[in-house]
């Protein structure tokens, strides 16, 4: 007999129209498969018109708004009674007479055998959101009618309580969603499961997942049964673990329609025999390579055939760089742990950062470029720091996990496992001649200007800001703008290359040392003899000591910044005009008058002066595609409100900072008496003074090179956006910051065409969307390998109580205060004395420090920026606690010991 045809408007697996805007994410992925091969049981697709006109007719619109509105994602109840409202409405509504002889002909399409149905949402399976389980499935449907009533029941699935609020906190817009069906033939499975073509615990994509159980996937993927478990070295072909689950329910087709359970113990039948599992594995791995993104694939066995139900990408997975391939293996560490910038970085500010790299590297007598150099690297729209070298040599995995434990103690432990790895076993012992000649040529000449630093610090300190400031001028002489916009953009090209001179030829050699020159005597000289102390008389204060020594340090670029804040607010404050504005108007409405020049006139001039100085500062300022402080100083006007409010005059920032000034005084005190009393101590004495007075001149140091960097960036960014302005008059862009958004390679092309073409257009939109997305990733790893496996743990709190977080002290004292949960500290105001709790921090983030009364931090260890600035401040200070910030809650009252790195939630 001939088959029938497929009935209009049903689709099949071939057909050209099967596309996401038809048939939704599972469908269109199922049709992929199809056309490419696959094992796909036959089947066909109802488009979401389908869906739609069915809606139309019912008007059912008006119930699932009224059902929607005003939900909280966090709140059960209400989910569940808005998903009940929304599909009564649908159970209510039949089917059109015509759409119900179209589905029995496309029953008998199918041989009139028993079939699934299956949901395929238009937000669902995509590339960065899997909406996996969302959705019901019906499956062992026979007959027409019991199929028309389950596509039905399959529409209205779209409004499940899990996929309303899964949509509600993914800010996916559900005014304009649809539901597909897909209709197949079901497979009288033997054994079935889920198949991860990367490992989705570790990210590993060298490996395979399998979980499987005997009879229909159902029991597995609702939780109802402990499956077998197979890993897979995929590149090997080799099965690398097993273990059998109980499988104590099997589900199987009813020859009435539906299923029917059985229960029953097969903990020692295997569901798959090893060659089937090897062969699953590897069918997998072709269907990778098809969609080139690792796969979560359901699939099932039956008559020593394997057939794939469906595929959808791992979104859980955190992105490895596309240029590194995952052997030989490759070992990358995150640059948010090293500048505590967490969102995702534009293209032109990732290739400002390459540039950067390659300009270090001539330090080193390497010549490279941004497309050259190999340190950074970009995943995730964010930069990682490719650490291979060094971890392959004997010397370097010494002396790399303990320096950069100084910057994130979650990074120590990491490393110490993964050198344990076969795959990074070193390649040499001891440093090879060129690369020691390559060391150096760099070190001779920094210790050089560090001995001429210990020497006279006064002259080098101001010889150091006399070079960088020299520099800012001449650079913002020379690339003034011009009447032209095509000359001025050529012009910011111009800025972009030199600005891999800039580093080597002054941030380095002035700012870098600056820096070593500082931080080496209070740890190369001081920490070691509080370390002897310690030894000979068994104090436990030592480390405490230490950090006090920090306090209060001079000549701080971000120390004075915010002080120069404080100052600004101090002047609003004694203005009854500023003052009384300002406590009654929202920060917004005060930048909106303040770029009107509409504020009090006191007012409009301070907090000018201060931005004139400060303002090319900004949150994740070492991003050059981020907003300044100068565009849109909203986060100003909220830090001089808050510190408006500090009203106690101990509790004044400057007087803050004159008692850490004195604290580190009587540290010094202390220490100098302990050491005085060790055997050689008059030669001991002098060698402590000696380092005290020069960390105490240097060590503030530490944050010049960056504001030079800054301060370069400023320039730089602000003639881009001068060009950007232009080109939106012109209607060539749409936002002045969209070049941020365009690599170099690209803006060269537009300059050298003087055109700005609907590619660009196109490339710019398509970046802020995946900048948009890769914004709301909450976890980020500390390590990455170039197989995937990504690394994010943190400090262990094993045996602390359960009120009690540990993490790494980097600041001491210990103080109780309520927790402030802060993402973003441009719209953030907080009152004096409460804690600050927050991912990461930059130099923009500082100012909060002045009312904060102490802080907890994700990301950072001793030597990251937030800590020294704590240090410096007198605020304890904890970090490297994983998860704080959903961990800890707004409100809570906690106890923050910055010496034993302990938080105590009190309330």
């Amino acid at each position: 007999m001939t088959q029938p045809a497929l009935p209009p408007p049903f689709l099949s697996f071939e057909s050209p129209d099967a596309q996401l805007d038809t048939v939704g994410g599972k469908g269109v992925n199922l049709a992929h498969l199809a056309r490419a091969g696959f094992p796909v049981p036959p089947g066909f697709l109802i488009p979401i018109a389908v869906y739609r006109k069915f809606v139309e007719i019912h008007r059912l619109d008006g119930t699932i708004r009224a059902a929607l509105a005003g939900l909280d994602p966090q709140n059960p109840q209400a989910l569940e009674a808005a998903s009940q409202a929304i599909r009564a409405g649908f159970a209510r509504c039949p089917l059109p007479a015509k759409l119900t002889d179209a589905i029995a002909a496309g029953y008998a399409w199918l041989g009139a055998l028993p079939v699934a149905v299956r949901s395929s949402a238009t937000a669902e399976d995509l590339p960065d959101l899997s909406f996996a389980g969302q959705q019901d499935t019906y499956l062992n449907i026979i007959g027409a009618a019991a199929l028309s009533h389950a596509i039905i029941d399959c529409w209205s699935s779209l409004w499940t309580a899990r996929a309303i609020g899964y949509r509600i906190r993914n800010q996916v817009d559900q005014t304009h969603i649809s539901l597909a069906v897909i209709v197949q033939q079901m497979v009288p499975s033997q054994a079935s499961g889920v198949l991860f073509t990367a490992n989705p615990l570790t990210g590993n994509r060298t490996q395979t997942v399998i979980d499987a159980t005997l009879g229909l996937g159902e029991a597995l993927v609702s939780g109802q049964v402990e499956p077998d478990h197979y890993e897979v070295d995929a590149n090997r072909r080799k099965i690398i673990s097993k273990s059998l689950g109980s499988k104590t329910l099997v589900i199987q087709g009813s020859p009435e329609g539906g299923t029917i359970a059985k229960k029953g113990d097969a903990s020692l039948q295997a569901a798959l025999p090893d060659e089937t599992i090897l062969e699953l594995a590897e069918l997998g791995q072709r269907v990778t390579a098809t969609y080139r993104a690792p796969q979560d694939i359901e699939w099932a066995w039956a008559g020593d055939e394997l057939y794939l139900l469906q595929s959808r990408p791992v979104t859980s997975l955190y992105p490895v760089p596309d240029e590194i391939q995952a052997e030989p293996l490759r070992v990358m560490i995150a640059f948010s742990d090293v500048q505590g910038i967490v969102a995702p970085i534009t293209p032109l500010g990732q290739d400002v950062m390459k540039t950067v790299a390659a300009g270090a590297a001539k330090s080193f007598g390497y010549s490279l470029t941004a497309e050259t150099q190999q340190m950074f690297v970009i995943a995730g729209e964010r930069i990682f720091i490719d650490f291979t070298s060094p971890l392959r040599n004997s010397v370097g995995q010494k002396i790399t996990p303990f320096l950069l434990s100084k910057i994130d103690p979650m990074i120590e432990g990491a490393l110490n496992s993964l050198l344990q790895d076969p795959r990074m076993q070193p390649q040499r012992s001891g440093v090879r001649l060129s690369t020691l000649g390559h060391l150096l040529k760099f070190a001779l000449p920094t210790m050089q200007r560090i001995f001429s630093l210990w020497i006279n610090p006064q002259k080098g300190r101001e010889k150091e800001f006399q070079v960088m400031d020299g520099a800012v001028a001449s650079v913002e002489a020379r690339y003034a703008p011009k009447d032209d916009v095509w000359t001025d953009l050529e012009q910011q090209l111009a800025l972009i290359a030199e600005s891999r001179n800039m580093f080597p030829d002054v941030a380095i050699p002035y700012g870098v040392t600056g820096v070593a020159a500082g931080i080496a005597p209070l740890y190369g000289i001081i920490q070691n003899l509080a370390g002897q102390v310690a030894r000979q008389t068994g104090r436990t204060d030592m480390d405490n000591l230490i950090m006090e020594i920090s306090r209060g340090l001079p000549y701080n670029v971000t120390t004075e910044m915010d002080l120069a804040l404080w100052h600004t607010a101090e002047k609003l404050r004694n203005d009854p005009e500023s003052g009384a504005l300002f406590n009654t108007s929202s920060a917004e409405e005060l930048t909106d008058r303040f770029q009107a020049r509409q504020l009090p006139e006191i007012a409009q001039a301070a907090i000018s002066e201060f931005l004139h100085q400060y303002g090319m500062r900004g949150l994740g300022e070492i991003d050059l595609g981020n907003p300044r402080w100068r565009e849109h100083p909203v986060h100003v006007m909220h830090l001089l409100q808050s510190h408006m409010k500090i009203d106690d005059p101990e509790q004044a920032p400057d007087a803050v900072f004159a008692r850490g000034e004195q604290a580190a005084q009587a540290a010094a005190g202390q220490l100098e008496a302990a050491i005085r009393a060790l055997p050689g101590g008059r030669i001991k004495t002098k060698q402590f003074r000696w380092a005290y007075s020069r960390h105490r001149a240097l060590g503030g140091l530490r944050e010049a090179p960056k504001f030079f960097a800054i301060r370069m960036m400023g320039i730089l960014r602000l003639g881009l956006l001068r060009c950007g302005q232009v080109f939106v008059a012109a209607g060539l862009l749409e936002q002045p910051d969209d070049l941020f958004f365009l690599y170099v390679k690209e803006l060269q092309e537009i300059a050298s065409r003087k055109q700005i073409t609907a590619d660009h257009r196109s490339r710019i939109a398509a970046r802020r969307a995946a900048r948009e997305r890769e914004a709301r990733r909450r976890q980020l790893p500390h390590i990455l390998l170039s197989d995937g496996t990504a690394y994010y743990g943190g400090v262990p709190t094993a045996g602390a109580a359960a009120n009690v977080i540990t993490g790494s002290p980097v600041s001491p004292g210990m103080v109780e205060g309520i927790v402030h949960v802060v993402l973003d500290p441009n719209s953030t105001q907080l009152a004096p004395g409460e804690i600050l709790v927050c991912l990461a921090t930059d130099p923009a983030w500082t100012p909060l420090f002045l009312s904060a009364g102490g802080l907890i931090m994700e990301v950072g260890g001793m030597m990251t920026h937030g800590s020294v600035v704590a240090r410096e401040y007198g605020i304890p200070a904890v970090v490297g606690i994983e998860g704080a910030t959903t961990r800890l809650t707004t409100g809570q009252r906690v106890r923050v010991d910055g010496s034993t790195g302990q938080v105590t939630i009190l309330a």
